[in-house]
């Protein structure tokens, strides 16, 4: 059996205020779509998440801060691995287009810090 389905597939209602978050895999990684349309992250709250994280922005933009003070822009396209535990949060995203990212979330340190 293929399990395929088309990542631009969005059902964003550009009227709720929460983004999407679909799995599409849950093993020893997850694997994450993310749509969002203009959101951010409430204010005062950062992600500090237990497993590294990479992702990858495939449509729109979006910036990132870390709790060091840096902020990154991403464009479509574009993607950032964020080790487990480094304090971010999504500071902008654009809502047209809306952003359509994916993450992956697992031990991923020795693959992405070896090259």
């Amino acid at each position: 059996m293929k399990i395929a389905g088309n990542i631009f597939n969005s059902s964003i209602n550009q009227n709720d205020p929460s983004e999407v978050f679909d799995t599409l895999f849950d093993g020893s990684v997850k694997i994450e779509r993310i749509l969002s349309s203009g959101h951010t992250t409430p204010g005062g709250q950062w992600y500090d998440q237990p497993a590294d994280e990479w992702v990858l922005l495939i449509q729109g933009s979006a910036k990132l801060l870390f709790a060091e003070n840096e902020e990154v822009t991403l464009e479509a396209g574009d993607y950032i691995f964020i080790p487990a535990h480094q304090k971010h949060r999504v500071s902008y995203t654009s809502s047209e287009p809306s952003c359509i990212w994916l993450a992956i979330h697992g031990q991923l340190k020795n693959i992405f810090l070896q090259k």
